[in-house]
């Protein structure tokens, strides 16, 4: 089946009006220690669990991926279902990633993945079997879409210098901002009469060379959206230590410490190049047209 003829994916979730400011956040990737550190954060600013989003991979590159699913589960969080549940719940083979064939994160995944597969209970498995594919809500009157990776396949990568694929998405999503992971870097970029946002991943630096991680937080009044990129500083020594401890790939322990991804073949030519850069916490306010004026796929 053509890629643009094939189905949505579903189950999808829809949570109704829900009021903000909410902070939405990429795969923690078995990193409890960021993810700790960002639900401090939340309560700092009292922000309860249920206004908090994730975008999936819950499980991957780092050292606890159980404690992560449970933390997420227990808390009441919502989750997007990522290609990482998706393959867990399965029992498959392979992590469904996507990564460039004989690339270093190719060759890596199968380590990764085994562990974060053998780390799963049935209980926790059973809970990734349930989680929803696709997410949608309104807030101030916007239409909002949650998805891992692309709304059509779980495990599409789309950044922001790809224009053709993010206007291929958000036409079929409809909404009027698509909230969106598995990239692994931040961005938010207009997409004609639609907003594209990807929060960035919370288990892994943005391949920026610090060892920050990244989350978004969203507010929307009177269709008025604002989205601030924020950066988060965490313990990353201790879940390198970890990492180390539990015999998992060396390259995923160092990148948490360099900022810097064991490849980038999954990245295009723009964001390639800017492989070292630091980034910087950005605030974007951005109007949704009038609904009797937008034209819906």
């Amino acid at each position: 089946m053509a890629a643009d003829r094939a189905p949505l994916l579903e189950p999808v979730a829809d949570l109704g009006p829900v009021d903000g400011p909410l902070i939405v956040f990429g795969g923690p990737l078995g990193n409890l220690d960021a993810l700790d550190a960002l639900m401090e954060s939340a309560k700092r600013e009292g922000i309860a669990p249920r206004q908090m989003l994730s975008t999936g991979d819950t499980v991957a590159y780092c050292a606890d991926p159980a404690a992560c699913a449970a933390r997420l589960r227990d808390a009441g969080i919502h989750v997007v279902m990522g290609n990482c549940e998706e393959a867990v719940a399965a029992g498959a083979e392979d992590c469904g990633c996507d990564f460039v064939t004989g690339s270093a994160c190719d060759l890596l995944a199968a380590e990764w993945y085994g562990f974060a597969r053998s780390q799963i209970g049935a209980d926790l498995r059973a809970w990734m079997e349930t989680l929803p594919r696709r997410l949608v809500f309104t807030m101030g009157g916007t239409r909002f879409a949650v998805i891992h990776g692309g709304a059509r396949r779980i495990n599409r990568y789309l950044f922001a210098s790809d224009r053709v694929g993010l206007t291929e998405e958000t036409a079929a999503l409809g909404a009027d901002v698509v909230i969106a992971g598995h990239a692994g870097l931040p961005f938010t970029t207009d997409i004609g009469d639609r907003l594209w946002h990807n929060p960035g991943a919370l288990g892994l630096p943005a391949n920026d060379g610090t060892p920050r991680v990244w989350y978004g937080q969203i507010s929307c009044a009177a269709g008025v959206v604002a989205i601030a990129h924020r950066a988060l500083d965490y313990d990353h020594r201790a879940q390198a230590e970890k990492m180390r401890a539990a015999g998992l790939p060396e390259a995923y322990a160092r990148a948490l410490e360099t900022g810097l991804w064991p490849d980038t073949a999954i990245l295009p030519e723009a964001e390639a190049e800017a492989t070292g850069t630091a980034l910087r916490p950005l605030a974007i306010t951005w109007k949704a047209p009038v609904a009797a004026e937008r034209v819906n796929p």
